[in-house]
């Protein structure tokens, strides 16, 4: 694991500490967690675009069940 040392404008600081306290985690760990959540959220949105981009050729609603488990 890294250090990443971060420098925050006070407003954003105090921001980061209020809602860290609300959710009883550390300044450090609810900035670790808001990182992660980005990250994966920027994935899910990159995905979104690909599949915009490059459309699956449409599924029946039995490929779709098959697909998802459904009629197992």
């Amino acid at each position: 694991m890294s250090t990443l040392t971060l420098t925050l404008d006070p407003p954003t600081e105090q921001r980061v500490a209020e809602q860290a306290r609300v959710r009883g985690m550390s300044e450090t760990a609810f900035v670790r967690s808001l990182i992660g959540e980005a990250l994966d959220d920027l994935e899910d949105i990159q995905v979104a675009a690909d599949r915009l981009t490059n459309p699956l050729p449409p599924l029946s609603s039995a490929q779709a069940r098959q697909a998802l488990g459904l009629d197992d």
